[in-house]
């Protein structure tokens, strides 16, 4: 039976900084192609340019660092998507999301270079090895789940030998063949970084040997902190001295005040689940039923458990969408939210993003008022040794009072 939300035990948030804390962060969103969203979905052909321009613009101007380009069998190619980003921006790094069996490597490497150098260094690709049998089937590629990963691994071997053979080389793998390839295109100057998702033991196994990132969605930290030491543990095995950088994944929901912020959340989940039960939004066109991908499989648990944990994050957003996709959210004021993704760098995350239910407004009132209270925090720490006072002055569920406000209303 589900928890009702609670107060949880305040950890110490005293002047010493956790030796798994990193000591820097970035922050990371999605780029979104038109205005319709969960909340207000919208008929749309797609591609709203002007809307587009301005959400990018708005990451821009916001101080983000990254860019998620997504794709899916019904969306836009995140190729194109990413160019146009690079060619909108001055500094933010497109994001590529890339199917293995959407595009040969050598292909892959290739457009990934092109990227890479139209943007004079800022390109990242992100692998998604498929997580559903019948998303993956719509385009052809009926290779079982537990293969999939294995198909990446080979994968990744091929992008970093196109990108840095000097000759031309061949290559007979258990997925993919070619003769005399190269030299291939080079990345601008140093090599594309490489991120891979999942929580699949097959996941951990190739993001923990080979990834330079690896992604999460939110979870209760004590989980995470558990996942992040697998990979950890994983990367040291394979003989590697840095493991891989960890990115974490919220949709925070902000007001004014922790109380304002829970009756913004209340009205929020109402209106999303209302989305999802007509069909209104494309994130239903994928099966019903229990998810196939351990991660939304392991964000149902958590919501099943309890709907809220530590500090903000809740969960309710994650059971009402079925789990599709990054899903749970952290609810509070700017101060609270930022706290909140404080703890999560203070146990390992280095890369954070965070992406909004009101997408356009949501990804500029972060900008405005919890990126540079997070890296506000991150400037003392760097420039005194200790921590600051932001995560002990607002606590969040670890006070009574968020509990309260979390439960208001409700019969």
């Amino acid at each position: 039976m589900r928890e009702e939300p609670s107060m949880t035990g305040a950890p110490d948030f005293g002047p010493d900084i956790p030796p798994t804390a990193s000591p820097s962060v970035e922050f990371i969103s999605l780029s979104h192609l038109n205005p319709s969203t969960e909340l207000d979905p919208i008929p749309t052909r797609g591609i709203d340019l002007p809307f587009f321009r301005r959400y990018v613009a708005a990451l821009e101007d916001s101080g983000y660092d990254y860019t998620l380009l997504p794709y899916g069998s019904n969306s836009a190619d995140s190729f194109v998507v990413a160019s146009a980003v690079g060619q909108l921006t001055e500094r933010i790094r497109p994001i590529v999301a890339l199917r293995p069996n959407t595009t040969p490597p050598t292909v892959g490497a290739q457009k990934l270079a092109t990227l890479d150098q139209l943007t004079e260094g800022r390109a990242v690709v992100h692998l998604i090895s498929g997580g559903s049998d019948a998303e993956q089937a719509r385009q052809g590629d009926y290779l079982p789940k537990e293969e999939r990963y294995a198909r990446t691994s080979e994968y990744i071997d091929i992008l970093r030998r196109s990108w840095s053979e000097p000759a031309p080389f061949s290559h007979a793998g258990r997925f993919f063949r070619f003769d005399d390839f190269g030299p291939g295109f080079p990345p601008y100057d140093t090599p594309i970084p490489i991120s891979i998702g999942g929580q699949s033991d097959d996941a951990f196994a190739v993001g923990g040997a080979k990834a330079d990132i690896f992604s999460f969605w939110g979870e209760p930290l004590s989980d995470l902190r558990g996942e992040i030491d697998r990979v950890n543990a994983i990367a040291r095995d394979a003989g590697r001295t840095t493991p891989p950088r960890i990115w974490v994944t919220f949709r925070p929901i902000i007001a004014r005040t922790d109380e304002l912020a829970w009756e913004k959340a209340r009205e929020y989940v109402a209106r999303i689940a209302e989305t999802f039960r007509s069909g209104a939004h494309a994130a239903r066109r994928l099966a019903p039923g229990a998810p196939q991908n351990v991660g939304s499989q392991r964000a149902l648990t958590f919501a099943e458990r309890a709907e809220l944990y530590d500090r903000a994050l809740w969960t309710k957003t994650a059971a009402v969408t079925n789990a599709a996709g990054a899903s749970t959210a952290l609810v509070g004021s700017p101060e609270t939210v930022a706290a909140a993704i404080l703890d999560y760098i203070d146990h390992g995350a280095s890369l954070v993003s965070i992406r909004g239910y009101d997408t356009l407004a949501d990804a500029v009132d972060y900008g405005r008022h919890v990126l540079p209270l997070v890296r506000q925090e991150l400037a003392h720490r760097q420039a005194t040794g200790q921590r600051g006072t932001l995560q002990a002055e607002h606590p969040g569920n670890y006070d009574p009072r968020y509990a309260a406000f979390a439960t208001a209303g409700r019969q």
